[in-house]
């Protein structure tokens, strides 16, 4: 025991497990078992957590944590049919807990890869327990993430009748229903709250679908309820400033927000970043520059800084906005990296591309590998013609980031839209495209560059998706273009009349347009 510890001490795992695993064995002592199986599994020696968890198991037939551990590694492992006794047994032991347990066990069996088997799984380990309510939404979760959508909301439903006010569980069922229809969902949420007008959590929900479905005088009223339903909660206050600046509701948002500082609400600086940006959209700039200058740290910190330069910017003090921003405090590499990619921004809204690059430049000689400043670099060297140094940036933070989509949608998109590389261009942005596959910018990149390719009714459906998501111009743009080229010109001439509405000044979406309509 003692060579065990001292090992352990000295970061040797090697030395430290065999040794307890072999003092388990001959000594058949539960508690020389489990600092096996912790030290084992700290150390991801599957095998030995697996005996050591079993000699602790012997040992100690009558512990829960025993079994719960045993049938854990087991469930990491892949192993469910090995498992369910184990669990089979552990819910038995603990009857009075039995509903945590199962909530327990879904939050295991979730990150399991075949979610087929661990429905099959749930299904058998509920099956003596038809009356307790978490284990019927255990296999309304499993059935759902299995991809059995009927089976998740007949369980759910049979859990909401053993708890009709269980909140969890009809937030559940409005998730499967917002799968078929966001209306169906909202229908369902509406109901539920004519019986359960307290439902704080629900109410909440059905407020944010009415935002997405732009009812916001209907949100309204929901806001109104939760305000007088909960006017001492700060963070029911917060949840519905959120959902008013959402709707565009600002005189709403900045009554909750003031009324959340007042109440002491949890991240002041939070709140104050929020009044700044409310005020800064109802062009009260004075007002927004006080609330973005009070905001003295924490997370919002370094965008509060760079909203307050970026009003400066607008107003035309364009020096004195960047001046603001080289004079924040910066605790870090990534704060002043931030810092920096806000100024070049403010100089890339001003068209000064030239002084942008060279700004992101010198920041890289001091940070050489960090990620944001290579992708800002590369998107200003695209500006200026540097499409050596854009390929050179990004094949870098493709190699630091092998997961960063944007850096292979990047890529294949210049390609697609600079060179004739088209074949290396689709096989980057499909690759940008499993990393990411419900982004509408990389959606937008595949239609653009299967348009290139001359597979344009591919491309249109890919553009349509991402327009869909989000109506940006240059997305706007792409999918005028394509739906031109196919003959449908009188819906190209809307999307861009509609996009040119709320962003006239885009340049992409403008010379697109007077590419066709000269």
């Amino acid at each position: 025991m003692m060579l065990a510890e001292v090992a352990v001490q000295r970061g040797q795992p090697h030395v430290a497990v065999p040794a307890y695993l072999e003092l388990a064995r001959e000594t058949r002592d539960p508690r020389i078992a489990q600092r096996a199986t912790e030290l084992a599994w700290n150390a991801r020696f599957v095998s030995a957590a697996l005996e050591a968890a079993g000699i602790w198991l012997q040992a100690d037939p009558d512990s829960t944590q025993a079994r719960q551990v045993i049938a854990g590694l087991l469930v990491n492992q892949a192993q469910l049919a090995e498992a369910q006794p184990h669990l089979e047994k552990w819910l038995a032991a603990d009857r009075g807990n039995v509903g945590q347990s199962f909530l327990q066990l879904n939050a295991l069996l979730a990150r399991h890869k075949d979610k087929p088997a661990v429905l099959k799984l749930m299904q058998a380990l509920a099956q003596p327990y038809p009356d307790v309510p978490e284990a019927r939404l255990s296999v309304a979760q499993a059935a759902w993430n299995a991809n059995e959508q009927q089976v998740a909301l007949d369980e759910a439903n049979a859990a909401l009748k053993l708890r009709p006010d269980w909140e969890l569980a009809a937030l559940f069922v409005a998730q499967v229903l917002q799968r078929r229809s966001d209306d169906e969902a909202m229908r369902y949420l509406d109901e539920y709250l004519k019986s359960h007008p307290k439902a704080r959590d629900v109410r909440l929900n059905y407020a944010r679908l009415l935002v997405n479905a732009k009812n916001y005088a209907e949100a309204r009223k929901q806001f109104e309820a939760l305000v007088g339903e909960y006017p001492q909660n700060a963070d029911v206050g917060m949840a519905v400033a959120l959902l008013a600046m959402q709707a565009n509701d600002y005189e709403a948002a900045e009554t909750q927000l003031k009324r959340v500082l007042e109440l002491n609400y949890k991240d002041p600086d939070m709140a104050r970043f929020y009044l700044g940006q409310v005020n800064e959209e109802r062009k009260r700039f004075d007002e927004a520059l006080k609330w973005y200058s009070s905001v003295s740290q924490g997370e919002q910190y370094i965008s509060a800084q760079a909203r307050y330069a970026g009003i400066l910017a607008k107003q035309g003090r364009l020096p004195e906005a960047r001046k603001h921003l080289q004079q924040a405090s910066a605790n870090n590499n990534q704060q002043r990296a931030q810092l920096t990619q806000a100024e070049a921004q403010l100089l890339r809204e001003a068209n000064a591309y030239q002084e942008a690059f060279e700004l992101l430049g010198q920041a890289l000689e001091q940070l050489p590998n960090y990620p944001d400043l290579l992708y800002d670099h590369a998107m200003a060297a695209e500006k200026i013609n540097r499409l050596d140094v854009l390929e050179g940036n990004l094949r870098k933070l493709i190699q630091i980031r092998p997961d960063h989509a944007h850096a292979y949608n990047a890529l294949g998109y210049t390609l697609a839209d600079r060179s004739q590389r088209i074949e290396e261009a689709y096989g980057l942005i499909e690759t940008a495209l499993k990393l990411a596959p419900e982004d509408p910018f990389i959606m937008d990149s595949m239609g653009w560059v299967l348009y290139r390719m001359g597979r344009n009714q591919e491309g249109l459906d890919y553009l349509q998706r991402a327009f869909a998501l989000r109506p940006d111009p240059e997305i706007a743009a792409h999918l005028g273009e394509l739906l031109w080229v196919v003959g449908r010109q009188e819906q190209a001439k809307k999307v861009w009349a509609e996009a040119l509405k709320d962003h006239p000044n885009n340049e992409v979406l403008q010379n697109t347009v007077k590419r066709f309509l000269p």
